[in-house]
């Protein structure tokens, strides 16, 4: 079993930045595809990026974040990290990390339900 805690959510102005740890325990996650949902009142799970084994060619990230969020992973300390920049009122949300232990086509990351392990959120807010 993987256990995967979250922080780093708060209330941020637009134009800010934050970023959010996803410290995992019970199993080290280096052979583990990760990645970040998010989810808003109302709306469903969104995915917003993911980060291989090799990170270096192995990344993916929704197109609402892309060039403003990165994706990356320090095994050595077993956990994964989202940098969020140039925030928006629309990235409020709770956001989730996700953990698979398989294979993932390119085609799959995006889905909810191939992942294996889930953290509880952390609450990030975009207000003036």
């Amino acid at each position: 079993q993987v256990q995967l805690v979250e922080s780093g959510g708060g209330t941020v102005q637009p134009g800010g930045s934050l970023r959010l740890s996803c410290a995992a325990s019970g199993r080290t996650i280096d052979t583990y595809r990760m990645a970040w949902f998010r989810q808003a009142p109302g709306k469903e799970r969104e995915f917003v990026a993911s980060i291989g084994r090799s990170s270096a060619i192995n990344t993916y990230y929704g197109d609402s974040v892309k060039g403003r969020f990165t994706i990356s992973r320090d095994n050595s300390k077993n956990t994964v990290y989202l940098q969020m920049t140039s925030l928006k009122f629309e990235d409020t949300a709770e956001y989730y990390c996700a953990a698979d232990r398989d294979f993932l086509s390119a085609a799959r990351i995006s889905i909810v339900n191939e992942y294996d392990y889930w953290g509880q959120g952390t609450q990030v807010t975009v207000s003036a």
